[in-house]
């Protein structure tokens, strides 16, 4: 087995500047989060994704800890399969719209990531709702 290579504090920095060290996913900054970002592979290295910077997200712990290695989700009244939402290819707005402090799912990328990311998790509504209060929480 190889081992894999390690990710420079130069890439690290690229990955999160390029970002505006917010969540490339669910949107939310890194300082309004206590846990911090971390650095997502988009399509994780068990599926044959790479260390490159086009495959690295900044991701939110909760929406890298619920991503995992996944690389899609089965649509459940359909049973197709339908990839992530990915930040390097995908136009956030094409995908979801803030409706109030839930983010609404505008296509079937957009529904799987919203679930299995756990977009809507009460507690991360309400989250939402007091950074947005706060004008600390927008769509760019």
């Amino acid at each position: 087995m190889t081992s894999r290579p390690y990710l420079s504090e130069s890439t690290r920095r690229l990955v999160s500047e390029r970002a505006m060290n917010r969540c490339e996913y669910c949107l939310i900054s890194e300082k309004d989060t206590i846990l911090g970002c971390a650095i997502d592979h988009i399509i994780s290295l068990k599926h044959g994704g790479s260390n490159e910077p086009e495959n690295l997200a900044y991701a939110c712990v909760f929406c890298n800890r619920y991503k995992g290695s996944d690389v899609g989700s089965v649509i459940l009244e359909t049973k197709e399969f339908v990839r992530f939402y990915n930040p390097r290819n995908d136009n956030w707005t094409d995908h979801f719209q803030l409706n109030d402090a839930t983010i609404i799912a505008k296509t079937s990328v957009g529904e799987v990531t919203a679930r299995i990311l756990g977009f809507n998790d009460e507690r991360r509504i309400v989250e939402r709702q007091l950074l947005i209060l706060k004008g600390r929480y927008a769509v760019p």
